[in-house]
């Protein structure tokens, strides 16, 4: 299977982690860019640009390559919910619904399904243009938003697969000068672990910390990519060494431990 183009560097660190989990998506369903334009309401040319960060992706396509691909959409569309920009507000004076039409008049074309009529108004869910036609969703969903960055957090950061100690048990705080051990004797089911974490699935990435990251840090020491001082803060240093592993492993190389990162960190 091609590998992928490097993302943009200007991307923003929330919209590369959606994109990289719907990569990892596509590739496991074996399905090319025309296969999923033949499945979806939307062209080869579109896929290409959601999936290298070109164009922002719509709810409804993350929605319909999950239902293609058979898989549950529920952390999909919470990574998107938080992904998503609130556009800036109007200057005083502009008329907002004139400088809307002109200004997403192309980006509303680009996004729409194969067959979808460029006039009239679109369909719900159909993606960023319905966003700029009902402004008022954003004042609606701000409950919604604040829970999903609080769930799409406890994916970055420790405890995520559930492996924590017993209910009651105060939490360990992760800082700047507390260093950690690493266990390198730990195996199970031929799976390397460091004493820290038992997942293998779950989403580390930049600014993260907790055990988890303490596990990270540890496996990349037993394979040889020095990720600095074993303190359970995933800084640039860390992710550097997770790109360059990912490099080597010939894995996507964008500095998120995910499932296929975290299978090649266990060997």
């Amino acid at each position: 299977m091609p590998r992928w183009k490097s993302l943009p560097s200007g991307l923003p660190e929330k919209d590369r982690q959606l994109i990289v989990q719907l990569r990892r998506l596509k590739d496991h369903s074996g399905l090319g860019l025309a296969a999923l334009a033949a499945k979806t309401g939307y062209s080869r040319s579109s896929w290409e640009r959601y999936l290298n960060g070109k164009q922002p992706v719509p709810r409804k396509a993350v929605e319909e390559l999950a239902r293609v691909c058979g898989a549950d959409p529920t952390k999909l569309l919470v990574l998107h919910e938080v992904a998503e920009r609130q556009p800036p507000e109007p200057a005083a004076g502009t008329n907002a619904v004139g400088a809307g039409a002109g200004a997403g008049a192309v980006s509303a074309g680009e996004n729409e399904p194969l067959g979808t009529p460029m006039s009239g108004a679109p369909e719900p869910g159909a993606g960023p243009s319905d966003r700029r036609l009902v402004p008022l969703r954003y004042a609606l969903a701000g409950a919604i938003a604040a829970a999903a960055i609080a769930f799409t957090a406890g994916l970055l950061v420790a405890g995520s697969d559930g492996s924590g100690g017993d209910e009651g048990t105060k939490p360990v705080t992760y800082g700047p000068g507390r260093t950690y051990e690493c266990d390198d004797s730990g195996r199970k089911d031929g799976a390397a672990y460091a004493g820290h974490s038992t997942t293998v699935e779950a989403l580390v990435g930049i600014n993260g910390s907790g055990p988890d990251v303490v596990e990270v840090q540890c496996q990349l020491k037993r394979h040889g990519f020095d990720p600095g001082e074993i303190d359970g803060l995933y800084g640039p240093g860390v992710k550097s060494a997770v790109e360059e592993f990912q490099k080597v492993r010939k894995l996507v190389s964008d500095g998120i431990v995910g499932p296929d990162t975290w299978a090649e960190l266990r060997r």
